[in-house]
């Protein structure tokens, strides 16, 4: 009888245990399971699909696809030159944009963490920018190029804004730059911010009473405390600073001759204005390759450095 009421009461508690675990999958289910399916439709499907139409000849349009094997990547190694100049100049782009995105969000922060009264108003005031879509962005300073800019050196004959900024190869690179980072350096500011919220105050007395004065309190003190920081602003803005489209086709099109035309808006017009789908596709793939690989050598640096810190 014993033995009987043993059995029952094991079988009873394997049940129960069950039951939880089993509460337990599907309440995971209920809250991770639309999200993963949004996930899976949305990103992972089209990427495997895209993988697929980077071997074929498709144009997007017609339902015969022909598989073409790696001849879309050796096109583009071996006779793709407007690829490879819109590739070099983002990548020359990207170095410029993210230093002084960075530089600048960076300095900002430490202006307005210090006590003012009206910080608060300032970092809104900086974060603005980030909240305006590219494509507007990039029409309201292509009017302030052309217009704005155009009227202020006629009264003024100041040489500076009497340049033609999007009619020139160098002076459109530049006017890129200029927005791009007075778009993200708010953003980089607010990420600085918390960072420097986060330092302990007594490392920084401590550094003051041992003699240290204000750039090396800052260089050895607080840029070592807050470089998870720095990994974050770096990743976001050499990421975006890759993919900038919007605010390149809105502010130069690409122009002048295809001199500031960045890859996102090659790939752009491969696929869809010359209909060469397979092409485009197999573009997008190669770039996205180098910038994971960009992103993940940069991530791993700059972690290696927090631990040496």
């Amino acid at each position: 009888m014993l033995e009987v009421n043993l059995k029952t009461n094991t079988k009873t508690e394997t049940t129960s245990k069950s039951r939880v675990k089993l509460k337990k999958i599907v309440s995971y289910a209920a809250f991770v399971g639309p999200a993963l399916l949004f996930f899976i439709v949305i990103q992972i499907i089209p990427f495997i699909m895209g993988v697929y139409y980077s071997f074929t000849s498709w144009n997007g349009v017609s339902s015969v696809v022909e598989w073409v094997g790696f001849d879309n990547y050796k096109r583009i190694f071996t006779s793709d030159e407007r690829f490879f100049n819109s590739f070099m100049f983002t990548t020359k782009f990207m170095f410029t944009a993210v230093a002084i995105s960075n530089l600048i969000g960076f300095t900002l922060a430490l202006i307005l963490n210090a006590a003012l009264k009206t910080k608060n108003i300032l970092r809104t005031v900086f974060f603005l920018p980030n909240v305006i879509g590219g494509l507007l962005l990039g029409f309201i300073w292509q009017f302030i190029f052309v217009r704005g800019f155009a009227a202020v050196g006629d009264l003024t004959n100041i040489a500076f804004f009497q340049q033609a900024w999007l009619g020139d190869a160098d002076t459109a690179f530049w006017g890129l730059v200029i927005v791009f980072a007075w778009q993200i350096s708010g953003y980089m500011m607010i990420i600085y911010i918390a960072a420097l919220q986060g330092v302990d105050y007594s490392l920084i007395e401590a550094a003051k009473i041992d003699g240290a004065n204000a750039f090396t309190t800052l260089t050895k003190v607080i840029i070592p405390l807050i470089l998870p920081a720095f990994t974050i602003c770096f990743f976001l803005t050499i990421s975006m600073a890759f993919k900038i489209f919007d605010l390149n086709l809105s502010l130069t099109g690409g122009g002048p001759f295809n001199s500031t035309q960045s890859v996102a808006i090659n790939i752009y017009q491969e696929a869809f204005t010359n209909n060469n789908y397979g092409l485009g596709t197999a573009k997008s793939i190669l770039f996205f390759l180098i910038v994971a690989i960009v992103t993940t050598i940069q991530v791993m640096y700059t972690k290696k450095k927090e631990v040496e810190a």
